[in-house]
């Protein structure tokens, strides 16, 4: 196999300027939106207060459930860390999504769209995967 041919191999590997591009734009968005998410928990919005005590587990999870997102968020918007706040939101997802479906009610629709972004911010970020930054 000749020189040429591994650099070919290599730079196929990489994710596209587009997709790089495209990731960022979803890395910003889904950090806009659970900035806005964690925050109003954290600072004790009333909506936020009734909400989680219709889930029942206390003010506490409120605190816990906005600090991870805003931590989440701001991991997503440093480059060497955008994967691991992806992994870190992921589940929080998964959270949201089946809170809203067996306790509180309402569409699980939002939290679907937030896991879907972070799940391929996980998959094109995570340090060493095939579609993974070096």
């Amino acid at each position: 196999m000749s020189d040429h041919a591994v650099v070919t191999v290599s730079e196929a590997s990489r994710p596209s300027k587009a997709l790089h591009i495209t990731l960022w734009i979803v890395q910003m968005l889904t950090a806009a939106v659970l900035v806005l998410a964690g925050g109003t928990k954290l600072a004790g919005a009333d909506m936020q207060i009734a909400l989680f005590e219709q889930i029942g587990l206390g003010q506490w999870f409120r605190y816990v459930t906005g600090g991870l997102e805003v931590l989440g968020a701001i991991l997503l918007l440093v480059p060497t860390t955008a994967a691991m706040g992806a992994a870190l939101l992921a589940p929080t997802m998964v959270g949201a999504m089946v809170t809203h479906l067996f306790i509180i009610g309402g569409s699980p629709v939002p939290a679907l769209v937030l896991l879907l972004m972070t799940v391929a911010v996980a998959w094109y970020r995570w340090p060493g995967s095939i579609h993974g930054e070096k």
